[in-house]
């Protein structure tokens, strides 16, 4: 049933993903709105998918590669659609349903695949570094693609390039408020993973800290948000530079957990 399910909800997110994009090309906002109503069922469907396979297998569904992933999708997915109850930015959906579409494609190549979890990633510190890690890092994402489209926003309304187009847009207001309660939330959600993470490592090789290439660059990471967060509360920034700083961090942050498994060895294979 779980996988069922999952292929549904990959479905939702193709059909999602195409009905904001369709709404871009004809500039028509209510096609960004029923997309909306798409994304949500795919996230419910989802969200079911995820009970199914904790029934099925008895463990989180939040550890292995491509079931992060998954849940990464997930997780974007929620986050966005809880900003809809405050905020008028259905079309930031145009970057954040494809987004969530292609990390489901990536998570179903293992899709029913057998599941065998090593001894030394079973354990409730598991579960919780690798989920309250990933939250972060989806705010995180959700703050970037903001920013990204407060970018695009802004130029136009610099250059006087006020059309149909960019009338379709959310307001500068909006998107820079999600920026804001993004890195607000998901700095102190990413510290709690670290802190998960540091103590399980405790548990399973007696010291805290590894010098891991992925635990290294994920504190620089982390001290670039500390950063970014206190210019934001303490220096007021925001705005254009709030937005273009959250886009390279994140793009720090993305080398931090994916590049480095690809060229460096690290015990961090499994996520």
């Amino acid at each position: 049933m779980d996988i069922l399910l999952f292929k549904i909800a990959l479905c939702a997110y193709l059909v999602s993903t195409l009905g904001y994009t369709a709404s871009l090309l004809v500039k028509r906002v209510h096609i960004a709105r029923f997309s909306t109503w798409i994304l949500l069922s795919a996230f419910i469907i989802h969200t079911a998918s995820f009970l199914f396979r904790r029934l099925e297998t008895g463990h989180s569904p939040f550890t292995g590669i491509y079931e992060t992933l998954s849940f990464f999708a997930w997780a974007i997915s929620g986050i966005y659609l809880a900003f809809q109850l405050k905020t008028k930015t259905r079309v930031l959906g145009a970057f954040v349903s494809p987004m969530a579409f292609l990390l489901m494609t990536a998570a179903s190549i293992r899709l029913g695949g057998h599941v065998s979890i090593p001894a030394i990633l079973q354990g409730h510190w598991v579960t919780a570094h690798v989920t309250l890690s990933v939250i972060g890092e989806a705010l995180f994402t959700l703050a970037c693609l903001a920013g990204l489209m407060y970018l695009i926003q802004d130029n136009f309304i610099k250059n006087k390039k006020i059309n149909s187009f960019s009338r379709l847009l959310p307001p500068l207001r909006d998107l820079d408020r999600i920026n804001h309660i993004c890195l607000l939330w998901g700095f102190p959600m990413l510290t709690l993973g670290v802190i998960a993470g540091s103590i399980w490592a405790r548990t399973v090789w007696g010291s805290h800290w590894q010098w891991d290439p992925k635990q290294i660059w994920t504190l620089i990471a982390w001290i670039f948000y500390a950063v970014l967060l206190h210019q934001r509360l303490a220096i007021g920034w925001k705005g254009r530079k709030i937005a273009f700083f959250s886009i390279a961090v994140f793009l720090f942050l993305l080398f931090a957990f994916v590049a480095v498994n690809a060229v460096l060895t690290t015990s961090h294979k499994f996520i």
